[in-house]
């Protein structure tokens, strides 16, 4: 546990949370400022920063337990639809820095926007899909 992660706190249970899932390592609680409602937050109990830091075995027990609890969450509050999501780092929008996978329930009509499509310029996907291979 980090002294200051308010996410491990709530794993803990120093912070008191509206839980709706738990596995053996694994916690699903609604989120306090949810996009809508039923938003929820499936983190680690233990603390890792972010996906790239996750250790293969609990990153599936997170998919499993993500699947788990987003099935409940549509069918609970009668969702449209769900987007599952996470932010990895602050240029990605992540603010609290323990990894966690939002369950953002979606309803028809409810103004939520996904992010606007770019374009390549020439020759550019391949340079950078060459890149990442390289990476791998």
């Amino acid at each position: 546990m980090m002294d200051d992660c308010i996410f491990c706190k709530i794993a803990k249970g120093v912070i008191p949370c509206s839980k709706i899932y738990e596995s053996q390592n694994t916690l699903v609680f609604l989120d306090l400022m949810p996009v809508n409602r039923g938003h929820a937050l499936v983190i680690p109990k233990e603390h890792y920063e972010t996906l790239l830091d996750i250790p293969e075995d609990i990153l599936k027990e997170m998919s499993s337990s993500v699947k788990t609890a987003a099935g409940a969450v549509k069918e609970g509050i009668g969702a449209d639809g769900l987007n599952i999501m996470m932010n990895n780092y602050e240029a990605a929008g992540q603010v609290v820095p323990h990894a966690h996978i939002h369950i953002v329930p979606r309803f028809k009509g409810d103004g939520l926007k996904l992010w606007p499509g770019g374009k390549y310029k020439k020759d550019e996907m391949e340079k950078i899909r060459k890149s990442i291979i390289a990476s791998l």
